[in-house]
């Protein structure tokens, strides 16, 4: 009969680790978004930006909000934890917000941005992505705190 140790080694993954593995593809996603809307809203403001100045502008905001969810998802600690709720939450209302406006006034957004159309240019991963970080936020708040606990007995 194998020892424990072994029996732990032959086990499937437990949740945690499965939520390492998802929150490592999501701050992967979320590094990518931030590149990429930051590059293209620089690029946008720098070369043409009398064109289309709120698509413009909310692409740069976006961008910023890729970058400050993928640190705090990355530091995902503390205040950090704090940092990525707000972050992902504002992401979130702002690709609602944008997403609306885009078609209740369309001449705002001549040019698309990041969110116009909820994330269409984007293959709508910018209306998916807060509501997946948003639930493995939540659900990687569980084993932390059950981890803290059985530490402490």
């Amino acid at each position: 009969m194998p020892d424990s140790q072994t029996r732990d080694a032959l086990a499937p993954a437990d949740s945690t680790e499965k939520l390492r593995g998802a929150g490592r593809v999501l701050v992967a996603v979320y590094l990518v978004l931030a590149i990429a809307a930051t590059f293209r809203s620089v690029y946008q403001i720098v070369s043409k930006f009398d064109e289309a100045p709120v698509a413009y502008s909310l692409s740069a905001v976006a961008g910023i909000v890729y970058i400050v969810a993928s640190v705090a998802l990355i530091k995902r600690r503390g205040a950090w934890r704090t940092v990525a709720w707000v972050a992902i939450g504002f992401e979130l209302i702002g690709v609602l917000l944008v997403g609306v406006l885009s078609f209740a006034v369309p001449q705002w957004f001549a040019h698309p941005s990041v969110w116009s159309w909820f994330g269409a240019g984007y293959l709508f991963i910018p209306l998916v992505l807060p509501v997946l970080g948003l639930v493995w936020l939540s659900r990687s708040a569980r084993p932390e705190r059950n981890g803290a606990q059985h530490a402490a007995h």
